[in-house]
């Protein structure tokens, strides 16, 4: 599966699993971390947690792995490294303090309105 495929596929899982402000970045070409960033919001840490499983679930079922998962305990920054797509999700207050839209504001947000509900 091409990154911007798994990208894509992983907003919609996010998307359906009630996450919020769901944004695609592209990294490819600034930064060797890989070539996206997905980014999503959960209202609770609870939450956070469920889409983080939710995500896990669904990839693992069509053979895909996470190379690394940091921050499921305190589940108020989770983050799934697949690769070439690192996936952030947030607990809300979290992603306002980091920021990271604003870090990476030099990069293009993908358009994923195809796949998402939400904008």
């Amino acid at each position: 599966m091409e990154s911007l495929e798994l990208a894509k596929k992983i907003a919609a899982i996010l998307d359906a699993k009630k996450a919020t402000d769901i944004r695609v970045i592209e990294i490819k070409g600034v930064s060797g971390l890989g070539d996206y960033f997905v980014l999503a919001s959960g209202s609770n840490t609870t939450l956070t947690k469920a889409l983080s499983d939710e995500l896990e679930e669904k990839l693992a079922e069509i053979g895909i792995q996470a190379k690394r998962i940091e921050g499921y305990q305190s589940a108020t920054w989770i983050l799934l490294d697949y690769y070439d797509v690192i996936v952030h999700i947030f607990y809300s207050e979290t992603r306002q303090f980091y920021s990271l839209e604003r870090l990476w504001a030099d990069c293009r947000q993908v358009d994923i309105s195809d796949v998402i509900k939400e904008n």
